[in-house]
């Protein structure tokens, strides 16, 4: 018997397909990453109850073997919160240990967040990129930013509602035309799309923000580029990154990829802050 991954609804339970229910319903497992939001879609479909297990990033390795023994020998279907399972969460972990031990692998066809937004934006398809989750930290979201913008291929994110100001404003900081477009509460009853500058998009997007968010961000044109870094700003950020305790390598290397320079000229401009620094003499 093969594992079957289906996808459910990510807000309104009509998206969910006759093959998801026939699916359900003959499961003698439901493998799910929380067994308790699973429990109240199968109720919510009217399909009852079914014996769930939990599998999730920090239980993989000690139920995983469990999970494929009963694929072996009857109905296992996995699916994830809402949306496609193994798109950012850890159900692709679980595609391939199956694929490792021989055991067949289904997939429904069904809603994704993540096709959603691409398609939605309006941006070139003919190549684009799934990112996941945007970097917690302003450093890092800016550094994947500065690659994305530069990478010539549309980019799809997912971001938590507590932190798509501080990415908007990433992101306006690093290239004010750039053209995002923001889907909130995809297929919900107060689902909102925003389309724009970083600025214009965040103007729309009403504090508090609730709900799930998906993004996708166009690269930029090949005559446009963000705003060149003042030598000031560029040693604001060497001298961030030197009270982190990053190395002189490391901060060259990751102000090279966020477009302030060449790694080189970088390497030496930490290097002398550094040596300032130590000295204690002014490093302005």
């Amino acid at each position: 018997m093969p594992l079957v991954l289906v996808p459910t609804p990510l807000g309104n339970l009509r998206d969910i397909t006759l093959r998801s229910l026939d699916a359900l319903r003959d499961a003698e497992i439901v493998v799910a990453e929380d067994t308790r939001v699973a429990r109240k879609l199968l109720f919510a479909l009217g399909i009852g109850t079914k014996e769930c297990w939990s599998y999730r990033e920090q239980n993989a390795a000690s139920v995983t073997e469990g999970i494929l023994e009963r694929a072996r020998g009857g109905n296992v279907v996995l699916v994830t919160d809402a949306g496609m399972p193994g798109i950012s969460d850890p159900g692709s972990a679980l595609v391939a240990a199956a694929r490792a031990a021989g055991v067949p692998v289904d997939l429904l066809p069904g809603p994704s967040a993540a096709l959603g937004v691409a398609v939605l934006s309006g941006f070139d398809l003919r190549r684009f990129l799934f990112e996941g989750f945007v970097p917690r930290t302003q450093r890092d979201r800016r550094a994947a930013f500065g690659r994305a913008l530069r990478g010539g291929i549309t980019t799809i994110w997912y971001e938590s509602p507590k932190r798509i100001h501080a990415t908007l404003a990433d992101l306006q900081e690093l290239a004010p035309d750039a053209r995002v477009f923001v889907l909130r509460e995809y297929t919900k009853l107060f689902e909102q799309q925003a389309l724009g500058s970083p600025a214009g998009v965040a103007a729309a997007i009403a504090e508090p923000v609730r709900g799930e968010i998906a993004f996708a961000l166009a690269p930029l044109e090949r005559t446009s580029t963000p705003p060149a870094a003042t030598p000031e700003q560029i040693d604001e950020r060497i001298d961030g990154c030197l009270e982190e305790g990053r190395s002189i390598a490391d901060i060259a290397r990751l102000l090279a990829q966020e477009g302030l320079g060449e790694r080189r000229e970088l390497y030496a401009r930490a290097s002398e802050r550094k040596k300032r620094a130590r000295q204690g003499r002014p490093v302005g």
